[in-house]
């Protein structure tokens, strides 16, 4: 390899690229507008659940309730309803996802000591969300029953009522648990997987259907410096992308980074290499830059985002489609950027992750120079 004739190419490349003002600015601002974008409108937090409220009893006991759930920030009150067709109603209107109806004589089955019943109706569309709301209408209801019981053993004189098992609860590493903090650091890696595959998906392809390709062949340059001086622009501009995507991460998003900067940035370089090496590589294999395109957005944007772990847990999905998943490279870089980013865990334990991504990068950079080869000759 001639490093005078790579440096050749990567001037090149630096050239074509500042000349073309517009597909720069575009490779520069469309991973901070994705990632604006999701960061924002993609949440995985459930919270200020839509509700109406059916209260058939209307008593101090059943206002009483109304008031827990109006003082949970889990629960938005929409207002009070009459009849159970309201209900209804909003909830095929998509407008509230809770119904939560106290029948008449609630508060006389609860001051006589027997049981009382409520009842709440859910919009099951989502089971995920609607399993998450009724996980918090099972805990609010099951508190304030243990304080009305409590409350009715101080009355007769037996002291406090306390539960048999007191949990000592501690969330680490995302102690508010904020989605946000799970989500964007998979984002920075699905981002970058699309654009590193995008910037070089076109780079061979464009030189075949300007017909410079010719006079590159006319010239001694050999595959792997071609490759390596063609990447070389693209992965400065890679870079640059990333360092503009960690810093809307952590100080826009707020998402802690608590492990090293400096492994973070060579975690990110070696996937970048790998990313850059495919996009050659579609381009190598498609003349056509519309062909490249079509083939580097179904290679990189579908597995990044649907079977990296990104949103989706991989435990959850069939054994062959996570048998699939061990050959998409997102998978082991956003499992590494959640492990910087909140562990703050170094090389030692994701060990496994950083030697498949850097065989990945090797093996893609191997394969698109021979197949450049290959064209070249």
């Amino acid at each position: 390899m001639n490093l005078r004739r790579t440096r050749a190419v990567a001037r090149k490349e630096f050239l074509h690229v500042l000349r073309d003002p517009r597909s720069l600015i575009m490779a520069l601002a469309i991973p901070m507008v994705m990632l604006l974008l999701f960061g924002y409108a993609l949440s995985l937090d459930v919270d200020r659940i839509p509700t109406l409220i059916l209260d058939g009893d209307r008593s101090p006991e059943s206002r009483a309730l109304v008031e827990r759930f109006h003082g949970s920030r889990y629960f938005q009150i929409l207002g009070f309803v009459e009849e159970y067709a309201a209900i209804e109603r909003e909830m095929d209107r998509n407008r509230i996802l809770l119904g939560l109806v106290i029948p008449r004589g609630y508060s006389r089955s609860l001051l006589s000591g027997e049981q009382a019943t409520i009842q709440a109706l859910l919009d099951g569309s989502d089971s995920n969300t609607a399993s998450i709301a009724l996980g918090y209408v099972e805990a609010l209801v099951g508190a304030y029953a243990l304080d009305l019981r409590s409350e009715a053993l101080q009355r007769q004189g037996g002291g406090t009522l306390e539960p048999p098992v007191q949990p000592q609860l501690r969330v680490w590493y995302n102690t508010e648990l904020k989605s946000k903090n799970y989500i964007v650091p998979g984002l920075i890696a699905v981002i970058m997987m699309i654009i590193a595959a995008l910037l070089t998906s076109l780079t061979i392809a464009r030189e075949w259907e300007m017909g410079t390709m010719e006079q590159l062949l006319s010239t001694p340059v050999r595959p792997a410096e071609l490759v390596l001086g063609k990447m070389t622009a693209y992965f400065t501009i890679g870079m640059v992308d990333m360092a503009i995507a960690l810093s809307v991460g952590v100080f826009l998003f707020s998402v802690p980074l608590r492990g090293s900067v400096l492994f973070l940035f060579v975690t990110c370089g070696v996937f970048l290499f790998g990313a850059l090496c495919w996009g050659i590589l579609l381009s190598a294999l498609a003349r056509s830059q519309l062909l490249a395109y079509q083939m580097g957005m179904i290679t990189s944007f579908l597995p990044a985002f649907l079977l990296s772990g990104f949103v989706y847990a991989i435990e959850n999905m069939p054994t062959i489609v996570q048998l699939v998943t061990y050959l998409v490279p997102a998978r082991y870089f956003i499992t590494a950027l959640r492990g910087i980013f909140l562990k703050g865990i170094g090389p030692e334990l994701i060990a496994a992750e950083l030697a498949f991504l850097l065989a990945y990068a090797a093996a893609t950079f191997f394969i698109a120079t021979r197949k450049v080869g290959q064209r070249i000759a």
